[in-house]
């Protein structure tokens, strides 16, 4: 079954409200057997050449344009992405609990298409499930050396909890409260409301008529850029990293050939994935993925102290909760190393990352309840990073504080995040072999989010359409390769993080509107 077959058919029902989005697609063109919508497909494309081109030619000047830009948009905007975040979780909580969370996506006979298991594989690997090998041990030991909140003082246990209460900060609820607004707007207004599956659909209830016209394409134009810096992000993280793993384990060179050469193998890899559709390459990638770590991460619970790491899970857990206050508060701060290096670029790429995977998750969840949708898609990923961040993080911790590790620490002092996993790992048994499955989870994590992400930005592009030539999203995976190359040379992760912020903005002033939007959207099918 298509992911076409599954729009109820009561949604004909409501098509006279909205009789005008069947409209979208009819101006679509079809030069050289593409299928594409025109305005957001060429302004969409056109820019990102030139972007590409710029950045090639010119990479000192852009290395400190994006470096300035980067700096800028973090000491600037802390309080804005900061408070956003705020807002969005306090919105999916709020439906959660209202009347509202009974309403089925896709209608009251709607049912999954997938079963839960593949359907949390498949929003977890697409949703920056590569920060798992990156941050995971990085993290902890980052805020264990430099404590956020001014905590200089503060030394063992509490230190710990500390550390790990802001790393769970950063990785659970908070910013799949993003993912599920973004996804549960898209989801309702396709399944429910018969519009096509683009990001202006969400704001209907406000645009009205409008949507079809230039504010609409404003919207999917700024989501595909988001998509697409967002996204080049993590594969510069994953360059890096894997990079960092071969040096580490076969003294391959590290630089920019290395790294260059790596985007061009991952990028391989998710063109390999696109050519076998949705269900043989992303769902089974992204199954096959989640089992590999899941068996690398119990080998560490079960080579580690086990029962200490799950005793403190719970504690960890207690004292994200008790910091919530301290570490989501703008003001008063002095911790700037924390609040803008870490939290604020953490919040602009996550908000970055939410049209793909929003859109992604959408096509995947009709059939849920709005309260199921919103509980599975924060809850089950928040539960797995702060589980494998305890694993990670207090193993980590227990080496360089307990056992006097100190390559951990210096990995992170002297910069080199990249090597922070493989030096963790090296502490272990079986060396050489959890050292190759961690680069192996670090090029199918991101093949699995290119993959899905060339998919979602074709979609928009080509004014909702599912089924458009494999053509289009062969040009956008190889365009997001090239935005990787470009960024790596044109100032390195700096570059690329300074894209996902400018980015972010504006399209967080897009999620503002949205939620607007799906609460008159759920009022309006309620009655």
């Amino acid at each position: 079954m298509s992911i076409d077959e599954t729009q109820p058919e009561q949604s004909l029902a409501v098509e006279s409200l909205y009789s005008s989005t069947y409209q979208v697609g009819q101006d679509n063109i079809r030069p050289f057997g593409l299928d594409i919508h025109n305005p957001v497909f060429l302004i969409s494309s056109c820019t990102i050449v030139s972007f590409i081109v710029f950045t090639l030619s010119q990479p000192d000047l852009a290395a400190v344009y994006f470096n300035e830009l980067r700096i800028w948009l973090t000491t600037t905007l802390d309080w804005f992405f900061m408070g956003a975040m705020n807002l969005y979780l306090l919105f999916c909580v709020f439906l959660v609990l209202s009347p509202y969370g009974r309403i089925r996506i896709g209608g009251p006979q709607a049912s999954p298409r997938y079963h839960f298991v593949s359907w949390v594989c498949m929003l977890f690997a697409a949703g920056i499930g590569i920060g798992i090998m990156f941050y995971g041990v990085l993290e902890p030991m980052n805020h264990a050396l430099i404590p956020p909140l001014n905590a200089e003082s503060m030394e063992g246990q509490s230190l710990r909890e500390l550390a790990m209460a802001a790393t769970i900060y950063h990785w659970a609820f908070h910013p799949w409260a993003g993912y599920a607004l973004v996804g549960l707007s898209l989801a309702f207004f396709c399944y429910n409301k018969g519009l096509p599956l683009v990001i202006r659909s969400a704001l209907y209830p406000l645009l009205g008529e409008r949507t079809w016209g230039w504010p609409g394409h404003i919207v999917d134009i700024i989501a595909v850029f988001a998509t697409l810096f967002g996204l080049a992000t993590s594969l510069g993280y994953g360059a890096e990293q894997a990079a960092g793993g071969l040096n580490y384990l076969f003294d391959v060179p590290m630089g920019s050939a290395t790294n260059i050469l790596l985007v061009i193998v991952i990028t391989a890899m998710a063109l390999t994935s696109v050519l076998n559709g949705l269900d043989g390459g992303i769902k089974r990638l992204s199954e096959w993925n989640m089992a590999v770590a899941a068996c690398l991460g119990l080998f560490v619970l079960f080579s580690g102290p086990t029962l200490e790491i799950m005793e403190q899970f719970f504690h960890y857990s207690a004292a994200y909760i008790s910091y919530l206050p301290e570490l989501s508060n703008w003001s008063g701060r002095t911790d700037f190393y924390y609040m803008h290096d870490w939290t604020t670029f953490y919040w602009a790429w996550w908000i970055a990352f939410s049209p793909f995977v929003g859109m992604f998750v959408a096509r995947i969840s009709t059939g849920r309840t709005v309260r199921a949708f919103i509980l599975t898609t924060i809850l089950a990923p928040s539960l797995i990073f702060m589980l494998w961040m305890t694993i990670f993080g207090h193993i980590a911790m227990v080496q360089y504080f307990d056992q006097g590790v100190l390559d951990i620490a210096d990995s992170v002092r002297n910069f080199q995040p990249e090597l922070t996993l493989f030096v963790f790992l090296g502490q272990f048994d079986f060396t050489l072999i959890t050292s190759i499955v961690g680069i192996a989870l670090v090029l199918v994590f991101f093949v699995t989010s290119m993959d899905s992400g060339s998919l979602i930005v074709d979609t928009m592009t080509a004014g909702g359409k599912i089924s458009t030539p494999v053509t289009q999203r062969i040009f956008w995976c190889v365009a997001l390769g090239l935005i990787g190359i470009a960024l790596l040379l044109g100032g390195g992760l700096s570059s690329i993080q300074a894209l996902a912020l400018a980015t972010a903005f504006p399209f967080s002033l897009i999620m503002f509107l949205m939620m607007v939007s799906l609460f008159l959207g759920l009022r309006s099918e309620a009655r």
